[in-house]
C-alpha cells in the first residue's frame, strides 16, 4: 500500500484518539473519585491489550476478565497484606502477594481466565488507583477501572474493523491496476 493510502490508518486512530480523549475528560466529571482529572491513560491500556489479546472480540472479553481478576487478586492481597503486617511486620506484603500470585498464574489453565497479562495490567491500574488517587475506595476504582478499560477494548474493536475494510477497500481499487500492468 503506498504511503498517500497508508496515512488513512494513522489519522483515523489520531482522531480516535483525539475523541478518546474528549470522551475522558467528560466523564471524569461522573466517574469516582469525586474531582477526578480523568483515567483516560486505562483507557489507552486497554485498547493495547486489545491487540495483545489478538484482535478479536474473544481476547478482549478475556481482557476484561483479566482486569476484573486484577481487581480482586489486588483487593485480595490488600486485605491479606492489612491482615498480615501485624504479625508479620515487613513481610505481611510480600507474604500476600506470593499468596495470590500463585493462584492469579494458575488462570492459564482455566479458559476465559488464561489470558494471564491482563490480570497483571487489571491488578498494576488498581494498585495505581488505590495508593495514589485521593478518595479512591475499592468499589469507586473497580467502576472507574472497568468503564474505562470496556472504553478502550472497544476503541480497540473500532480500529481493527475499519483498518480491516479499510485495507479491503484500497485492495479493491489496487486490483484492476495490477492485473493491468500484468497484461503489459
Amino acid at each position: 500500500m503506498k504511503f498517500s493510502k497508508f496515512i488513512i490508518i494513522p489519522l483515523f486512530i489520531a482522531f480516535q484518539a483525539f475523541t478518546m480523549q474528549a470522551i475522558d475528560q467528560v466523564l471524569s466529571g461522573y466517574l469516582p473519585p469525586a474531582g477526578n482529572a480523568g483515567f483516560g491513560w486505562i483507557a489507552f491500556q486497554a485498547w493495547a491489550m486489545y491487540f495483545l489479546a489478538g484482535c478479536n472480540i474473544k481476547g478482549g472479553v478475556k481482557t476484561f476478565i483479566g482486569y476484573i481478576s486484577g481487581i480482586v487478586a489486588s483487593i485480595a492481597i490488600m486485605q491479606l497484606g492489612a491482615g498480615l503486617s501485624g504479625g508479620l511486620a515487613f513481610w505481611g506484603f510480600p507474604v500476600a502477594v506470593f499468596a495470590i500470585v500463585v493462584p492469579v498464574i494458575c488462570l492459564e489453565k482455566v479458559k476465559w481466565l488464561d489470558f494471564v497479562p491482563s490480570v497483571f495490567v487489571g491488578a498494576g491500574v488498581f494498585f495505581g488507583f488505590m495508593s495514589y488517587i485521593k478518595g479512591a475506595t475499592f468499589g469507586g476504582a473497580a467502576i472507574s477501572e472497568l468503564v474505562y478499560c470496556l472504553f478502550g477494548l472497544v476503541y480497540g474493536f473500532i480500529t481493527v474493523v475499519f483498518r480491516g475494510w479499510y485495507e479491503g477497500l484500497v485492495a479493491k481499487q489496487d486490483a484492476p491496476r495490477a492485473v493491468q500492468q500484468a497484461e503489459a
